[in-house]
């Protein structure tokens, strides 16, 4: 079996997802409700990663963080927290797919995909 891998998510005429993988962009119930253009206005330093770390943190941690909210609206799209964990398992060995530009080799994955991949492809923890 090979390491499921992110997808930069094409929408040019002959483009088909490949076999084996899930579209995650914002569209999507596992979309990051994090945008860009806040992180910009905010001054996050680099916003692609601000987005992706705030998306990591908002499912780590929750409402446990302060002022992460466990769901959040972006225009008519409703972005649920416990429904992205509790769907994790539909991404175990899948690739995914999203529109963020895929990163130069040895760069870091400034994408929620990645994040998604992570967690939905760690060990399982151990029976006690």
């Amino acid at each position: 079996m090979t390491t499921p891998a992110r997808i930069q998510r094409r929408r040019t005429k002959g483009w088909r997802l490949p076999e084996n993988a899930v579209i995650v962009s914002r569209p999507s119930r596992f979309g990051n409700p994090f945008l860009i253009k806040d992180a910009v206005e905010a001054e996050m330093g680099n916003p692609h990663s601000a987005c992706t770390e705030l998306y990591r943190e908002w499912l780590r941690v929750g409402t446990e963080g302060g002022w992460y909210q466990e769901t959040y609206q972006v225009g008519r799209q409703v972005f649920d927290r416990r429904r992205v964990l509790d769907e994790l398992h539909l991404l175990r060995g899948k690739d995914l797919a999203c529109t963020c530009p895929l990163p130069e080799a040895g760069q870091p994955d400034h994408c929620h995909a990645a994040v998604l991949l992570d967690l939905a492809n760690r060990p399982a923890p151990a029976a006690g």
